[in-house]
C-alpha cells in the first residue's frame, strides 16, 4: 500500500462508518493498542489477509485522531507479530495529514499448510482466531482440527470403526464392489482377499473402515446414528411459520442406509415434495412438465454432500441437513471447503479431495464420475430451466448449497403497453386485492382469509402483495402499529 491508497482507505472508512472483513481500525493516539494478537491471528488465517489502520477512533465516529508515535507504533506491532506462530511480518505504510500521522499494517495470509496462526503463549487451541464480519472470534476446536487434518493429510474416511467386522457388511454389496474394482485391473486378480481389503480401503490394520461401513454396511447408523440425512419440507420461506393446518413441516424424514441408499432416499424425498408446473402447447396440444428443480443438479448437490462431508470424530454427530423451503432448496453438510479451494474456484480448478477412498469407491459403483464436472453441471442445469445461479456458501465448518426455484415472470406483449404492471404478476389467489379496495385492519384480513394459522395466512398471502407494491400500509413508518391498515394501490399508481 502506498500513501495515496492509505489516504483513500481513511476516507472510505469514514464514509462507511464501519470496519470490514479485511479492515480493523485502532485509535492509537494515546499509545499502542493492547491485545492485537486476535486480529493478527484472524487476518493471517484468511486467504485475503487484512489491514490494521491506526489513527481513527471508532468511539468518536471514526474521527481522525492520528497516532502517538509512528516509529514506536511500528516497532511494537512488529513485537506482537514475533509472538505469533508462525511469526507475522506486517507491511507498514505511514501517511501524514494536517499534523496528524496515520499508519497501516498489512497482514499477509499464512499459507494454509501453516495455519492456524496463533499466539504462541496461548497455544494452538486457545490462541487461534478467525475473522467473522468485523469481529475476531476464537476458533472452535473443529476449526483448528480442520487445518491440521489437511496439513497432516488425515484419512478419516478409512479410520477404523470400533465394533465393526466383516459380519456387519453385506457380502453381496462387498463382492459386487470387489468384482468391479478388479475389472480392467488384472494385477488385482491374484491378490489374496485379505490383502485386497487393505488395498481398497475396506480394512485398515485388519479392522473394518468407516468407508466400508458407509458403503457396504447392513445398517451403518448402528455405528454412526447421526451420519444420515435429515430431510424437511417447510411450508414457507423460513423456519417456524406454520401452514394452514398449524403444522411446522409438511414432511420430515430421517434418511438412513449406505451412501447410495441415502442418495436415492434424498432424491425420492425431493421428488415427492417438489411441485411440477404443467403447460399445454395451444398449437400442438403437447404437454410439458417443468420441475421446480432440475433433478440432475439436485443429484449432484446431494452426492457432493454425502461424499465430501467431514467424517472425522468432530462431526460424526452432525447429520446432513436437506431443507425444502417455498422458494429454495438448501443442503448443508458438516465440513467446509477442504484444503486450498475457495468458493470462487468451485468448478474451475481441480480440488483437494477430503475422502479419496470413498469418492473412488462411489466412482467404481457408478454413482459418480469423479471428473470434477459436478459443479459446472449444477450451474448449467439451473440455467437450462431459467433458474437463478446456485449459491455456494462456506460458513465456519459448514458447506451450504442453495438452489432457488423462482423464475423471472414471463412478460407478454400487449397492445396497450409492452410493460407488464405489478398487478399482472401479483400472486393473489385469495382475492385480497379486491377485498382491500377499502383499507382493512390486520384482524379483518385474518378473518377474511379464514385460515387457522394467522401467521401463515399473513406471510403466505398478504406479505407478498405488500412487497410487490400491490398493497400498501397506511402507516408505513410504523409497520407494527395497532392502527395499521392495508389498502390496494390502483394499477396506474404503482411504481
Amino acid at each position: 500500500m502506498v500513501e495515496t491508497e492509505l489516504k483513500e482507505l481513511l476516507v472510505k472508512i469514514q464514509n462507511r462508518k464501519c470496519e470490514e472483513q479485511i479492515v480493523e481500525v485502532k485509535a492509537a493516539h494515546k499509545g499502542c493498542p493492547e491485545k492485537l494478537y486476535d486480529t493478527l491471528s484472524s487476518f493471517s488465517n484468511q486467504d485475503s489477509g487484512g489491514t490494521l489502520v491506526f489513527g481513527l477512533d471508532e468511539k468518536q465516529n471514526f474521527a481522525k485522531v492520528g497516532v502517538y508515535d509512528p516509529q514506536d507504533l511500528q516497532k511494537r506491532v512488529m513485537e506482537y507479530g514475533e509472538q505469533m506462530t508462525p511469526v507475522v511480518r506486517p507491511v507498514f505504510t505511514v501517511y501524514a495529514e494536517e499534523e496528524k500521522v496515520f499508519v497501516s499494517a498489512e497482514i499477509p495470509p499464512v499459507d494454509i499448510t501453516e495455519r492456524p496462526c496463533f499466539k504462541t503463549a496461548k497455544g494452538r487451541l486457545q490462541g487461534s482466531y478467525i475473522r467473522v464480519g468485523d469481529a475476531d472470534k476464537p476458533m472452535t476446536e473443529y476449526e483448528v482440527y480442520s487445518y491440521e487434518a489437511f496439513r497432516k493429510k488425515y484419512r478419516d474416511d478409512i479410520r477404523e470403526v470400533a465394533g465393526a467386522s466383516l459380519e456387519t457388511l453385506d457380502p453381496t454389496k462387498l463382492e459386487d464392489y470387489l468384482l468391479r474394482k478388479k475389472k480392467n485391473r488384472p494385477h488385482l486378480e491374484t491378490v489374496p482377499t485379505e490383502q485386497l481389503y487393505e488395498l481398497t480401503g475396506v480394512m485398515k490394520n485388519g479392522k473394518v473402515t468407516l468407508s466400508a461401513v458407509m458403503l457396504f454396511g447392513y445398517y451403518p447408523q448402528a455405528f454412526f446414528p447421526q451420519l444420515s440425512v435429515i430431510a424437511t419440507c417447510v411450508p414457507s420461506t423460513e423456519m417456524g411459520i406454520l401452514d394452514e393446518t398449524g403444522q411446522r413441516f409438511t414432511d420430515s424424514r430421517r434418511i438412513e442406509g449406505t451412501l447410495p441408499e441415502m442418495l436415492e432416499g434424498s432424491l425420492a424425498f425431493i421428488r415427492t415434495n417438489m411441485r411440477t408446473a404443467t403447460t399445454i402447447d395451444p398449437k400442438t396440444g403437447a404437454r410439458r412438465d417443468t420441475p421446480q428443480y432440475p433433478m440432475d443438479a439436485v443429484r449432484e448437490v446431494v452426492l457432493n454432500a454425502l461424499v465430501h462431508r467431514d467424517y472425522s470424530i468432530h462431526t460424526e454427530g452432525m447429520p446432513i441437513q436437506l431443507t425444502m423451503y417455498a422458494d429454495r432448496l438448501e443442503i448443508s453438510n458438516p465440513g467446509g471447503l477442504y484444503g486450498r479451494l475457495t468458493v470462487d474456484q468451485l468448478g474451475h480448478i481441480q480440488p483437494d479431495t477430503r475422502n479419496p477412498v470413498m469418492v473412488t469407491a462411489m466412482e467404481v459403483l457408478e454413482q459418480t464420475e469423479n471428473r470434477y464436472s459436478g459443479i459446472p453441471r449444477i450451474r448449467h442445469a439451473m440455467a437450462e430451466l431459467s433458474l437463478p445461479e446456485p449459491v455456494f456458501s462456506d460458513r465456519r465448518g459448514t458447506f451450504i448449497v442453495t438452489l432457488y426455484n423462482q423464475r423471472e415472470p414471463i412478460r407478454h406483449e400487449r397492445k396497450e403497453s409492452a410493460e407488464v404492471t405489478q398487478q399482472d404478476t401479483a400472486y393473489d389467489p385469495k382475492g385480497l386485492l379486491a377485498f382491500c379496495q377499502n383499507p382493512k385492519t390486520r384482524k379483518e384480513v385474518i378473518e377474511y382469509l379464514n385460515i387457522p394459522s394467522a401467521q401463515y395466512a399473513l406471510h403466505k398471502y398478504l406479505d407478498p402483495l405488500v412487497k410487490c407494491g400491490a398493497i400498501r400500509l397506511t402507516i408505513p413508518e410504523k409497520p407494527k402499529s395497532p392502527k395499521q391498515k392495508y389498502v390496494t394501490i390502483a394499477g396506474k399508481d404503482r411504481g
